[in-house]
C-alpha cells in the first residue's frame, strides 16, 4: 500500500476513473487484535470482515457493480483464505496460501510468494551463493516440524545419508541462522516441503541463494506461475516422492541441474523487494498478476 501511495502511476483521485480497487487490511493484525488465544475458533475474525464488506458495499457503488470482481485484497497469513470465504467470494485474493484444497481458485487469485522483507533499507544483503561447482551438498533441509510431511522427510532421510543434509529444527540465535544460510549458499538442492499450509518462505530463500528450490507440496499452486515456467528454475515433486527423493535428484543430468540453477539467478530479480521499486520486482510482478487476472475474468469468451 505505501508503494502503491508512492507512486502517482498507481493511484487516482476519481475513483470512475480506477480499474481496479484496493481492500487494506491485514490477516495478522485480525489475529492478533480478535483471536482468543488457544479457542480454535476464528468465527469472529471471518465475521469482521464480512462487515467490512458489506460496509463497503453499503457506503460505495463500486462494489455492487461486479460484486466486488474489480476489488482485491493481499494477504500472507495462513488464515486469510477462511477469514475471506463466502462474503469476499468474487475478490481477486493476492494470498501466500494458494491452496487449491482450500479455495484458491485459478484464474481469479494470486499466488504470493511466501518471504520476509529481511531489511527494509537494504532488502538485498546478503544475497547469491556459491557457484554451481563449489555447491558439495545434494540436498538440504533444516525447519520445525510443522504439518504432517516435514516429520515424513526426516524419517526417511535424516542421519540416514552423507550427501542429504536434513536436519529438523535449527537452535535459535544468529550464529544458527547464519550456518543455515550458508548451508543453502553451499548446497544443489534445496528442499521445501509444506508445513501447517501449502507455501513455505524456504521456496523464495533458495531463490535468494541460488540453490534450486524441491518444492513438495500437493495442490500448491507456485507464485506468478501466469508467467513464470517453475520447470525452468526448480523441481516439483508429489508428496508422495520423499522415499526416492535422493533418486530422483541424482536422475537428474548435470546439464540439466546447471540450466535450473541458472534459471535460478534469472528468476531471483522476480522475487526482490526494493525500496522503491525497480522493474519486474516483486512488487510489479504481484500488480501485473492482479492485473492480468482481472482481465483474464472479463475477456470475452
Amino acid at each position: 500500500m505505501k508503494l502503491m501511495q508512492g507512486n502517482r502511476r498507481f493511484l487516482v483521485k476519481d475513483p470512475r476513473k480506477a480499474h481496479l480497487f484496493y481492500m487494506p487490511f491485514s490477516s495478522r493484525m485480525l489475529e492478533y487484535t480478535l483471536y482468543v488465544r488457544n479457542s480454535h475458533n476464528r468465527t469472529n475474525l471471518r465475521l469482521y470482515m464480512k462487515s467490512y464488506a458489506e460496509s463497503i458495499a453499503a457506503k460505495y457503488p463500486y462494489w455492487n457493480r461486479t460484486g466486488g470482481a474489480d476489488h482485491f485484497l493481499v494477504a500472507c497469513h495462513d488464515w486469510a483464505p477462511y477469514e475471506t470465504r463466502h462474503h469476499m467470494e468474487h475478490c481477486i485474493k493476492a494470498l501466500c496460501n494458494a491452496d487449491v484444497t482450500a479455495g484458491f481458485k485459478i484464474g481469479r487469485d494470486v499466488s504470493l510468494p511466501e518471504t520476509y522483507v529481511r531489511s527494509a533499507r537494504n532488502p538485498l544483503r546478503d544475497l547469491g551463493g556459491k557457484p554451481p561447482s563449489q555447491r558439495n551438498i545434494l540436498a538440504f533441509y533444516a525447519g520445525n516440524m510443522h504439518g504432517y510431511l516435514r516429520p515424513i522427510l526426516l524419517k526417511y532421510w535424516k542421519d540416514k545419508d552423507p550427501d542429504m543434509e536434513i536436519f529438523g529444527p535449527m537452535p535459535p540465535g544468529v550464529a544458527s541462522k547464519m550456518n543455515y544460510i550458508q548451508h543453502m549458499k553451499r548446497s544443489k538442492y534445496c528442499i521445501c516441503p509444506k508445513g501447517y499450509e501449502v507455501n513455505s518462505p524456504r521456496v523464495v530463500e533458495a531463490i535468494f541463494y541460488e540453490c534450486v528450490p524441491v518444492i513438495i507440496s500437493d495442490n500448491f499452486v507456485p507464485p506468478f506461475f501466469e508467467v513464470l515456467d517453475w520447470g525452468a528454475f526448480s523441481v516439483i515433486l508429489a508428496e508422495k516422492d520423499i522415499p526416492n527423493l535422493k533418486e530422483i535428484l541424482l536422475s537428474i543430468p548435470k546439464e540439466k541441474y546447471l540450466q535450473m540453477q541458472l534459471g535460478v539467478r534469472k528468476a531471483q530479480r522476480h522475487f526482490l523487494w526494493h525500496a522503491s521499486p525497480v522493474k519486474y520486482d516483486l512488487f510489479y510482478m504481484t500488480l501485473h498478476s492482479i492485473w492480468y487476472n482481472r482481465v483474464y475474468q472479463i475477456k470475452p469468451r
